[in-house]
């Protein structure tokens, strides 16, 4: 929903105030004042990884499909990490100028797309095998 907000100001220079303050307000409830929320969706990254790793050791699927998913989920989990969460958690102090701002939240926009192919192609791989 947020990331809508934004798409509609792809090619402005900046996204409004008001979705501006729509989606700092979103970011800083579940970056900080949501715990233990958090934690929860880090443990089920983490329990996504383990049941990955369980199925190519144990050799449940055609290894094509580790092959595949192990990394996808690597990307979207470690793009979650490394750069949206802490892009999500400064967007919601709005400490930022407008223009900083903006360009945190098209960030978080474009590594929330990149998750999303991620996730799609660890899904279509699951599917493919069935």
């Amino acid at each position: 929903m947020f990331d809508v907000q934004v798409w509609r100001y792809r090619r402005l220079p900046q996204v409004s105030e008001d979705a501006l303050d729509s989606i700092a307000r979103y970011y800083r409830r579940v970056t900080t004042t949501a715990s233990p929320m958090g934690r929860l969706v880090g443990l089920a990254m983490a329990v996504l990884l383990a049941a990955l790793g369980v199925q190519a050791v144990r050799g449940a699927e055609p290894l094509w499909v580790s092959v595949v998913s192990i990394p996808a989920a690597l990307l979207g989990i470690g793009l979650a990490a490394a750069r949206i969460f802490g892009q999500a958690r400064r967007l919601g102090t709005r400490r930022d100028s407008p223009e900083v701002q903006s360009e945190l939240a098209r960030g978080i926009l474009r590594a929330h797309l990149v998750c999303l192919a991620a996730m799609v192609t660890l899904l279509a791989a699951h599917l493919a095998s069935a």
